[in-house]
């Protein structure tokens, strides 16, 4: 999956993908059998490998079908993926009605790896194709329903890219004098700066493709490096600060993030190897 933000995708973007996925197989009935003709029925007792949830919307379109990863600590919640949470952020903030199935990535089932050979979330079918990767898949939704507009301009599309990268880094550094550290609060601050002279969001006034893309992973930075690093956000980042907390409070956010417990058991083998 792509950690990157990008602006609109052109139609000759979505025709290179690796990831766009066959239209051949449809999901089987999770309260039956896997047969791949069977219609999909929302079901909450589904077998650990699978747990399927129905998410109304104001849209009156039908439910778009959604594959995210779920929860390793507790059953029926959704899991710690930063880019399968991108995917539901824009499904939420564009109020388009979805299908939500959580995937246990240790026993993943056999139709889902009809429709995702890699075993990768978050995959979507749009248009009768599975999708995945969170690049391809929110910019073919902002194609196919522009209202409300999410686009990040090209020129404002790269704002905060470097900061997930270098939080990884840092999250894996056993070596305290290695520059880590430094490089993380060289790009938040660079974000800070920006957000000072340009905020509320990346976009200005308006929330934008780039911010439900750097929203979840500043989610993961927060909660990981507090817990393995006893390390916070600077103080003197006070408008990094800020825009954390007013994405992390967005009723849309709230509904699709995960539990910290589960951030916490997904960075585990980055730190311990």
């Amino acid at each position: 999956m792509s950690a990157s933000t990008t602006s609109l995708m052109a139609p000759a973007i979505l025709a290179r993908s690796s990831t766009l996925l066959s239209s051949g197989t449809r999901f089987p009935s999770i309260s039956r059998s896997f047969s791949p003709n069977a219609p999909f029925i929302p079901y909450h007792r589904a077998s650990r490998s699978c747990r399927a949830f129905s998410v109304k919307a104001s849209s009156a379109s039908e439910p778009l079908e959604v594959c995210v990863k779920a929860s390793t600590t507790i059953p029926d919640r959704l899991g710690d993926c930063p880019f399968s949470q991108r995917v539901l952020l824009t499904l939420e903030e564009k109020h388009l009605p979805y299908d939500m199935k959580l995937i246990d990535l240790s026993n993943k089932p056999e139709w889902f790896l009809k429709i995702s050979p890699e075993g990768k979330v978050p995959v979507l079918k749009f248009e009768e194709k599975w999708l995945a990767d969170s690049d391809v898949i929110t910019q073919s939704l902002e194609e196919k329903y522009p209202e409300p507009p999410l686009a990040t301009p090209p020129e404002k599309s790269s704002i905060g890219s470097r900061i997930f990268s270098t939080f990884i880094g840092f999250l894996k550094s056993k070596d305290p004098s290695d520059g880590t550290e430094q490089a993380l609060v060289t790009e938040l601050t660079s974000f800070n700066d920006y957000i000072k002279d340009n905020g509320p969001f990346i976009n200005g006034e308006m929330i934008s493709s780039a911010d439900l893309s750097l929203g979840p992973k500043l989610y993961h930075l927060e909660i990981a490096l507090g817990h393995y690093k006893d390390w916070s956000v600077p103080e003197s980042l006070p408008h990094l600060k800020n825009y954390m907390k007013t994405i992390f409070s967005l009723d849309s956010f709230v509904k699709t993030r995960a539990l910290p417990e589960d951030v916490i058991a997904g960075w585990r083998p980055k730190v311990f190897g």
